[in-house]
C-alpha cells in the first residue's frame, strides 16, 4: 500500500531531490533529510520541521550517506544539532 504524504512534503521532495519521485525520496527519511540539509531553502526546512523533529534531523546526520552533504553543509548542520562543526564527514570507502 502506498503511503500518503502531505502535499507540502511532496513539493519539498520534488525540489531537493529532482532525480527520484517524491514518494521514493520520502520513503528513506535519512536520504530525504540529508538532501534537504544540502539543497533545501530556508522555507523548505521550515516546512519539513512541521513533520520531522530535531531528533529526526540528528538521526539523519548520524547516519548520513557519504557524498550527499558537502563540507560546508555538514559543518553547519553539525553545529546546529551537535555543536561540533569539526565532526568528520562520512566518506565513501574505496
Amino acid at each position: 500500500m502506498k503511503k500518503k504524504y502531505s502535499q507540502e512534503l511532496v513539493e519539498v521532495a520534488k525540489h531537493v531531490v529532482w532525480f527520484k519521485t517524491p514518494e521514493e525520496t520520502l520513503k528513506d527519511q535519512t536520504f530525504f533529510l540529508c538532501y534537504l540539509m544540502q539543497y533545501g531553502l530556508t522555507r523548505d526546512v521550515l516546512t519539513v520541521k512541521k513533520y520531522f523533529s530535531d531528533t529526526d534531523f540528528k538521526k539523519a546526520l548520524t547516519n548520513a550517506y557519504p557524498g550527499i552533504l558537502d563540507q560546508r553543509s555538514w559543518a553547519y548542520w553539525n553545529l546546529v544539532f551537535f555543536h561540533d562543526p569539526n565532526k568528520s564527514i562520512p566518506r565513501r570507502l574505496l
